[in-house]
């Protein structure tokens, strides 16, 4: 059994390699099952918020015109509070077993499996929902997976101009100046990257606004937004989160990664429409119908159409971004 540590399951993906994964297995569809979500409650008079625990499996079948089957199973903990303690919010283990035997084949590091895959499943509804020439971003948070989302935006879309919103403007400026270096690097072309500290300007200055907090209160606001902008949702993984208003919800189409996903568990929709401010027929279509042409995504003239993409996470992701790991290494 392989064992891929965080750092070679970071070398053996390919941004492009895994979006076209991706998209080549929502369009053809796996066996997904709902998540196994426990919440872990924090002991009385701790103060601490409480943790969460996920089992998010995922298979598919063999078959004559494909490669073997394969099964996967992600476990992760999520603890809010592990900032304080300056550890990852996030801890992840991903096992991958054939889909014929059931025998292990590797066991690769969850955490940097879900940054990659999630920034490339934004990267792949950018590729339907973006402006093809967006070319600034707005990344609204610090964490580790701003600098993925940052990356994978700008290899979808012709950014030149990045700008960094956080809550603590120093870690935003630490960001923006590691970013100057490592993004020309990657893309091959020169991009202006800077710590930005008014969140409203730079909202309605971006092509692109991707969001990737653990925050409750809404950080995208629907009157800052404008004609022909792209909202990026990423953080908001609970009913109880938020990262855009009723406002954002009710001027923008909205998409999601899955709607079983997104319909129960993304606060930026959940909520909206439990005030009735949308309607389950607003969320005009996932990334299987998107990615089988069943429903469009933005057509290449329309500069006028908000679009806003709320992703929480979906088992198939993880398992083509396993399985894209392991027959790399």
């Amino acid at each position: 059994m392989k064992i891929l540590s965080a750092a070679e399951v970071d070398a053996a993906i390919d941004d492009t390699a895994l979006i076209d994964r991706l998209e080549a297995l929502f369009r053809g569809g796996c066996e997904m099952p709902p998540r196994h979500h426990h919440t872990i409650v924090a002991p009385n008079g701790s103060g601490s918020a409480d943790a969460t625990l996920l089992l998010m499996p995922a298979w598919t079948r063999q078959s004559a015109n494909a490669g073997p089957g394969r099964i996967g199973v992600k476990l992760v903990t999520v603890f809010p509070d592990n900032g304080r303690r300056s550890l990852p919010s996030i801890y992840g283990q991903y096992l991958l077993l054939d889909g014929t035997t059931g025998a292990s084949l590797a066991l690769l590091d969850g955490t940097m499996l879900t940054k990659r895959r999630t920034a490339c499943a934004s990267g792949l509804a950018s590729h339907y929902l973006s402006r093809p020439d967006a070319s600034s971003l707005l990344m609204i948070g610090t964490g580790a997976l701003a600098p993925h989302l940052v990356r994978v935006h700008a290899k979808i879309r012709p950014i030149v101009r990045v700008a960094i919103w956080g809550r603590d403007l120093a870690k935003a400026q630490q960001l923006a100046r590691d970013l100057a270096v490592s993004l020309p690097a990657a893309l091959g072309r020169p991009i202006a990257v800077e710590a930005v500290a008014d969140r409203r300007s730079a909202v309605s200055a971006a092509d692109i606004v991707s969001c990737a907090t653990l925050s409750k209160t809404p950080l995208v606001e629907g009157d800052w937004l404008r004609e022909g902008q792209h909202v990026d949702l990423v953080g908001a993984y609970t009913p109880e989160m938020r990262e855009s208003d009723d406002r954002a919800a009710r001027r923008a189409r909205i998409y999601v990664d899955t709607r079983a996903g997104g319909l129960k568990e993304a606060g930026d929709i959940v909520q909206p429409i439990s005030k009735g401010v949308i309607g389950q027929g607003d969320v005009l279509a996932d990334l299987f119908e998107l990615s089988r042409h069943e429903k469009p995504g933005r057509a290449s003239d329309d500069r006028a159409s908000i679009t806003l993409f709320k992703s929480v996470g979906a088992a198939l992701e993880d398992l083509a971004a396993a399985e894209l790991a392991f027959d790399a290494g």
